[in-house]
C-alpha cells in the first residue's frame, strides 16, 4: 500500500512540475507570429518612435515595431513604465495578443539597454 502511494506521489509531482514547465516557457517570435499564436510568447522589437507611451492608470501602452520587418504593433503592459524604457535599445514583451482588441497583452517587459559596460568607443 505505501508503495503505491509513493507512486502516485510522484506521478503526480512529476505532472505538476512539467505542467507548471510548459507553461513558464514562452518562445521568442515575431510580431506576425504573435498575432497568430493562441498561447503565451515573447516578442522582441524596437520602440516605435511614432507612438507616443502613456500610463493610462495601471497600464502602460507603447508601440513596438519589428527589427526586420519594420511592422508595429500596440502593447498594453500590465504596470507601470519601468525605469530603464526611456534608453531601451531592444523590448521584449511577454504575454499574449489580444485579437479582439488588437493589441499584445503584456504580462511582463525586459527591457535590453546598450551595455554600460562596454569599452567606450575611439573618437
Amino acid at each position: 500500500m505505501r508503495k503505491i502511494f509513493l507512486i502516485v506521489l510522484l506521478v503526480g509531482f512529476v505532472a505538476y512540475a512539467g505542467f507548471n514547465l510548459a507553461e513558464s516557457v514562452t518562445p521568442y517570435v515575431s510580431i506576425a507570429e504573435a498575432r497568430a499564436s493562441t498561447s503565451g510568447v515573447q516578442v522582441k522589437g524596437l520602440l516605435d518612435k511614432n507612438f507616443v507611451p502613456k500610463q493610462s492608470g495601471d497600464e502602460f501602452i507603447f508601440s513596438l515595431q519589428d527589427e526586420e520587418t519594420g511592422e508595429v504593433m500596440r502593447v498594453q503592459f500590465d504596470g507601470i513604465k519601468p525605469d530603464q524604457f526611456d534608453d531601451a535599445y531592444h523590448i521584449v514583451a511577454v504575454g499574449k495578443y489580444d485579437a479582439a482588441n488588437d493589441f499584445f497583452h503584456a504580462k511582463k517587459l525586459l527591457i535590453k539597454c546598450p551595455s554600460k559596460y562596454e569599452g567606450q568607443k575611439p573618437r
